[in-house]
């Protein structure tokens, strides 16, 4: 099942079930997503896709693809890397990302699987993780680099959690569509150009692995979203590299998913923060 959060033409915020034949309205969903949701017999018309979920937290995996630990010349990590974006940084598809007035000059395209995990969990095994999972998503984990690597000296959370760095959707495809995580074709393009082409197998710690690391001695809750990591072709390893700019279109695209399209702008200027 496609499941999409929306806005209606008066302004109620619903969730729906999205199919390609019904482009421009959905069924009506009642009750909860993470305890018992129905379809019901009522339509509405979709005035603005949201991002599918507002996620209670957003836990992040870095190196998690080979090829891409290799383009940035640092070894494969011995154990995942987590992080951590802030929630005011989701927006949902076609919404804009907003290059930051706080100085950012070299913000990054990361096109990821996303895991929104569906039941409270801790210490989980890694053969029980997917009992775990309620479904998956396209997110771009947007980053500012010269916040995360020079600004912050390797501290990520600023440099990933600008308003507008996490864009998800368009809409949650339930695990029961999706039956091996990892083993889904991963594409971004900018502007129409193709600059990540991937798969998911490429994944040093696969779904399973990483929910039960994360879940040590730490509660996931319904709602909780996982960033898997992006593949390799991020702007910043390009020589020379390649960084969001005003006007560019940034699109990711995972099988079976669906794909994820946001523009980009620019924070107005001020004396505070001058250019």
């Amino acid at each position: 099942m496609k499941l999409i959060r929306f806005k209606t033409e008066d302004n109620r915020i619903l969730y729906g079930r999205y199919t390609t034949d019904h482009p421009t309205d959905a069924a009506i969903l009642s009750g909860d997503p993470f305890s018992r949701i129905e379809t019901t017999s009522d339509r509405a018309p979709i005035k603005q896709i949201l991002s599918p979920i507002s996620p209670c937290n957003i836990m992040a995996l870095g190196l998690n693809y080979r090829r891409h630990a290799d383009e940035t010349k640092m070894p494969h990590p011995e154990m995942p890397i987590i992080f951590s974006k802030a929630t005011t940084s989701v927006i949902g598809h076609q919404a804009s990302i907003v290059l930051p007035r706080a100085g950012a000059k070299m913000v990054d395209y990361e096109g990821e699987l996303a895991v929104i995990i569906g039941k409270k969990g801790k210490n989980i095994e890694p053969e029980n993780a997917m009992d775990y999972v309620f479904g998956y998503t396209c997110a771009n984990d947007v980053s500012a680099r010269d916040w995360q690597i020079e600004k912050q000296q390797g501290q990520w959370f600023r440099g990933k959690s600008f308003d507008t760095f996490c864009p998800l959707g368009p809409y949650i495809v339930t695990k029961d569509d999706i039956s091996e995580p990892n083993n889904l074709n991963i594409k971004t393009q900018l502007n129409g150009k193709t600059v990540q082409d991937s798969n998911t197998s490429d994944m040093i710690c696969h779904v399973p692995e990483m929910i039960s690391f994360i879940s040590r001695s730490m509660t996931l809750l319904p709602g909780t979203v996982i960033l898997t990591g992006t593949p390799e072709g991020v702007g910043f390893t390009r020589k020379p590299p390649l960084f969001l700019s005003e006007g560019d279109v940034v699109s990711v695209a995972i099988e079976k998913i669906g794909e994820l399209t946001n523009d980009v702008t620019a924070e107005g200027l001020s004396p505070l923060f001058p250019a």
